[in-house]
């Protein structure tokens, strides 16, 4: 079964003390924080991540990027971050595909519900994230301590090359 989480990216950014706080100051650090953040989510979970931003945020035509292996959705002028995530749903909507979508927004929560897709609160997404990054600092704790196990040796500086890779950076 094929899984996709889609972010309401402002609405999370703004309920999420800490980007909420940062966003005040510098939206596109906030942005970035909240786009790494989903990588990681998406590296563990093996979810596809597509993170939808309003347009009313970054003027001009809407677009589509590809960063961390997210697709990352700016929405057109006249258009909604919401709008953009119900038509997303009913595209990506098959017998054997999971969908759902992270936005605090009830009403949309709603809509998408009808819609057959998921509903995750941006709470739910946030403990989410927290979980698994006390997992991940788990799992680099103990392979820290096993390090000298390995019948090849790496450098720190290789080993730093190969998490980029299985988190899509470049």
């Amino acid at each position: 079964m094929r899984r996709f989480l889609i972010v309401d990216g402002y609405n999370i950014i703004g309920d999420w003390p800490e980007l909420r706080e940062l966003q005040t100051r510098n939206l596109e650090e906030a942005r970035d924080i909240l786009i790494e953040k989903m990588a990681e989510y998406q590296a563990y979970t093996g979810a596809s991540v597509i993170i939808v931003f309003d347009a009313h945020m970054v003027p001009g035509l809407g677009r589509k990027m590809k960063n961390f292996r997210l697709d990352i959705i700016y929405t057109r002028e006249k258009e909604t971050a919401d709008e953009r995530i119900e038509k997303l749903v009913r595209t990506l909507k098959r017998v054997d595909t999971e969908i759902s979508v992270a936005t605090s927004d009830f009403l949309e929560q709603r809509v998408i519900f009808a819609s057959g897709a998921l509903r995750k609160s941006a709470r739910e997404l946030r403990n989410e994230v927290m979980a698994i990054e006390k997992r991940i600092s788990r799992k680099v704790m103990n392979a820290k301590k096993h390090k000298g196990r390995s019948k090849l040796p790496i450098t720190d500086e290789m080993a730093e090359i190969f998490e980029k890779w299985r988190r899509g950076e470049r």
